[in-house]
């Protein structure tokens, strides 16, 4: 059975740094595309950045581009959210997605909360 879990979030002042992690079981990370979503209170859930199966690829909305870094490690199976100079607008549950084509799996999410 597929299973992703996110660990990594807490309580951050603004300008600091956190880094998101997503360990994959009954999968193996270098078969999918591996996207971090997150979805603020009120809000609808929105893409942040995703990892290409076949080459790497990254891709990322505007809102973190050059602050955000996702990276992943096959060997442990694991993906990752480098999230630096953060901001009030970062406050979120960051969900892990997997995706190949029809084969659609997420996490439970974990939180993120960033203070003035």
């Amino acid at each position: 059975q597929a299973q992703l879990v996110e660990s990594g979030g807490g309580l951050v002042q603004a300008g600091g740094s956190l880094r998101l992690s997503c360990a994959a079981s009954g999968l193996s990370i270098s078969a999918f595309h591996m996207n971090w979503f997150r979805q603020a209170p009120g809000k609808e859930r929105e893409f942040v950045a995703t990892i290409g199966w076949t080459d790497g690829r990254t891709s990322y909305t505007d809102s973190v581009k050059g602050r955000f870094t996702i990276s992943r490690d096959n060997a442990r199976n694991t993906v990752y959210l480098q999230m630096n100079s953060l901001k009030s607008e970062d406050a979120a549950v960051y969900y892990c997605n997997a995706k190949l084509f029809s084969l659609d799996y997420w996490g439970k999410g974990t939180l993120v909360t960033v203070s003035a």
